[in-house]
């Protein structure tokens, strides 16, 4: 008997790796075995970096709400402690883009809470 073979599971399943490592350089866009293993080593660092990528908005929002505090004569410390003592809620998101984009509004909420 011969032996059987599913050939279009693993042929989708080429497929599908090929698909994504389309635009990857030499070899690695071509050759299954090696396109697999780029793929593979692509979608860890996708994981992680969505991880990361949280911690790095977070940093920059800390950073610009700094400068912002500071050109209004306090720091960030400073200021997120008086906000959440006159229990203003507003997130770190939140103030960053009032500080980038409406200085106005920023100066106030800090005026308010000095």
């Amino acid at each position: 008997m011969p032996r059987s073979v599913n050939h279009v599971a693993s042929k989708r399943r080429r497929k599908k790796i090929m698909k994504m490592a389309k635009g990857y350089w030499g070899a690695r866009s071509k050759v299954y075995t090696v396109a697999k293993n780029a793929v593979e080593r692509g979608l860890q660092y996708a994981y992680r970096d969505r991880r990361n990528k949280k911690r790095a908005f977070r940093r920059l929002w800390i950073v610009r709400i700094n400068a912002a505090a500071r050109i209004h004569g306090t720091t960030y410390s400073k200021l997120m402690h008086q906000l959440s003592k006159s229990d203003i809620e507003l997130n770190r998101k939140v103030l960053a883009d009032l500080a980038m984009n409406h200085p106005d509004t920023f100066k106030a909420i800090v005026d308010k809470v000095k």
